[in-house]
């Protein structure tokens, strides 16, 4: 529950999250998806919309980590 709490105040990744509590990624994605639904419905749905967001922005972070490495690189 403290990893979903973490993942909703402060809109974070699954990388930031588990990069945070020091644990993996998949254990990040497999609790706050399948273990919190069974313990904690709502907060499991509140956790589900900001990780649906990070995922469909995904492909714009990726791009602007490409670009400023491009950018320091010359």
């Amino acid at each position: 529950m403290e990893i979903a709490k973490y993942i909703v105040d402060n809109n974070a990744t699954v990388r930031q999250t588990a990069k945070k509590f020091g644990i993996s990624k998949s254990t990040v994605h497999k609790d706050v998806t399948e273990r919190l639904l069974q313990i904690n419905p709502s907060l499991a749905r509140e956790t589900r919309k900001v990780l649906d967001i990070n995922k469909s922005e995904r492909h714009i972070r990726g791009g602007l980590a490409t670009r400023e490495k491009y950018l320091h690189k010359n």
